[in-house]
């Protein structure tokens, strides 16, 4: 029974009226992000850690974990009724979901992809309220080696996971790394990168290359494209699904909670992979994959399920290890960072009101998306009609606004642009600012963490491999980098093959 109190008071935690209010304001807020194209989580998280400063620490997290999650459904609306994806984890639906809407069931498409939201949201709180103090206890056993190889790993995969090309997200990656070590040298005071600026003598801050990279980025970015003209949203009946619908889909709501679950927890995951990797399964395991793309109720449920379980077990590694999973855990990490409390195996201990209060607060938070995701779709249809040249002098307003009252100081405007011009420009070479952010917020605890261990080794790295776990990380590291490579080689050999064939 010991074991369950801190679980109960968090329960306690976060039905405090304070705490759900704010519970509601950022599902409210994450599905009104998720129905805009193009503005997403992890920029308005960013945007909102401003507010974020006066507020408890658990307020304001269980507020940022509802825009996550809460994302997740808003851009399944648009999605299915103008073929618009609000989020990127909504792309994959619009193949079924749309088609199902020109069929006359985009009631139905929307009805199963919040009962699939809730039920891979609900089971993935399960399944993080059980595993996560394993996994905070066993994160006891790290030391900087372990921190070392984990935060190169995840960096890694990062790049690997990804879904654009490889090499970009590399170089974005490398890029973080370089940004992270801009400041003083923590270990022998010698300023790096800072070209004799005071204001960079500290290093750069988190908030102002986020609210850059994801928020002006993304506004530039928005802008320059051409407008969809307006489609008129598609008729919404029977919203809730029949027992044939349900017992179709069932089997596909199933597999797309362990599969998001899974992969929300590996660094470079998240959502998108998520509802990618559960589409394609489905797809494959059809007895008629010929059905995918033109209203097939798994092709909806599946991807939906999967986006909001793994956006649940992406807190995982976040609260438990002080590792971000993804961008928008990363701009997570920062306020966290901000509220004077670090991510890591003694939040648990530490800090059980808040740890306990946002996992709990997903439960709340996930029956109020499925009561109010379907009466607010007419509004937020109508959301998407305002004009971009009108939203986007607000939002940048609110972002530079944001940014100065961190610190007060000019020089973070400065930053926010520069960063906004370089996260535009990213966009537009196809580079994903996701890998940059990661790197830098695992680059400062790569390096703190890899001189220590060299310390402690006497300089050798072969001490890496003395130890279990940085052994194991390492190992995996290795094989991450050699999947690839091994699997062009065969691709190659093959075509060679081929090749050799058609000329004999």
């Amino acid at each position: 029974m010991d074991s369950l109190s801190p679980v109960l008071d968090g329960f306690a935690v976060v039905l405090e009226p304070k705490n759900l209010l704010y519970c509601l304001i950022g599902v409210l807020i994450g599905m009104l992000i998720g129905v805009l194209p193009g503005l997403g989580p992890a920029a308005t998280i960013a945007i909102l850690l401003p507010v974020t400063f006066g507020l408890e620490p658990v307020t304001s997290i269980i507020m940022l974990a509802g825009i996550f999650y809460g994302a997740q459904y808003g851009g399944t609306i648009t999605s299915v009724l103008l073929r618009l994806p609000g989020e990127a984890s909504s792309v994959v639906t619009v193949f079924d979901g749309h088609a199902m809407a020109r069929q006359g069931r985009a009631g139905t498409a929307l009805g199963i992809a919040a009962i699939g939201s809730f039920v891979g949201g609900t089971l993935s709180i399960v399944a993080l309220t059980l595993v996560a103090p394993f996994v905070a206890g066993f994160a006891l056993d790290f030391g900087p080696p372990e921190y070392a190889a984990l935060a190169l790993l995840g960096i890694m995969l990062v790049a690997t996971i990804s879904n654009g090309s490889k090499l970009k997200a590399l170089i974005a990656a490398t890029v973080g790394l370089l940004l992270a070590t801009i400041g003083r040298d923590d270990f022998i005071s010698v300023e790096r990168f800072t070209f004799g600026s005071l204001s960079l003598a500290d290093g750069l801050d988190f908030v102002p290359i986020a609210m850059g990279l994801f928020g002006l980025g993304e506004i530039l970015y928005n802008l320059e494209q051409r407008h969809r003209a307006a489609r008129a949203p598609a008729v919404i009946t029977d919203i809730w699904p029949g027992k044939a619908d349900l017992r179709q889909a069932s089997g596909a709501i199933g597999r797309g909670s362990v599969l998001g679950f899974l992969l929300g927890i590996l660094p470079g995951g998240g959502a998108v992979l998520s509802s990618l990797a559960a589409y394609a399964l489905e797809k494959r395991r059809s007895r008629h994959p010929e059905r995918f793309g033109r209203g097939a109720i798994e092709g909806v449920a599946a991807p939906e399920t999967a986006n909001n379980a793994a956006a649940t077990s992406s807190f995982i590694p976040l609260l438990s290890l002080g590792i971000p999973a993804n961008a928008t855990m990363a701009v997570i990490f920062g306020a966290l960072l901000i509220q004077g409390i670090t991510p890591g195996p003694q939040l648990v201990t530490e800090h059980p009101d808040l740890f306990w209060g946002v996992v709990n607060s997903m439960y709340v938070g996930n029956v109020l998306l499925l009561i109010m995701s379907l009466p607010l779709v007419g509004l937020f249809v109508r959301i998407v009609r305002i004009r971009p040249t009108i939203l986007a002098p607000i939002t940048t307003l609110i972002t530079l606004i944001g940014a100065y009252t961190v610190r007060n100081d000019l020089f973070d405007i400065g930053l926010v642009i520069f960063f906004g011009v370089v996260g535009y420009l990213m966009k537009k070479a196809g580079f994903d600012p996701g890998p940059l952010v990661l790197a830098f917020v695992l680059g400062s605890l790569l390096e703190t963490a890899l001189r220590r261990s060299l310390i402690l080794f006497d300089g050798n790295p072969a001490g890496f491999f003395t130890r279990p776990i940085s052994g194991t990380l390492l190992a995996c590291f290795l094989v991450v980098i050699l999947i690839p490579a091994a699997r062009a080689m065969l691709r190659q050999h093959r075509d060679q093959r081929d090749r050799t064939r058609e000329s004999a």
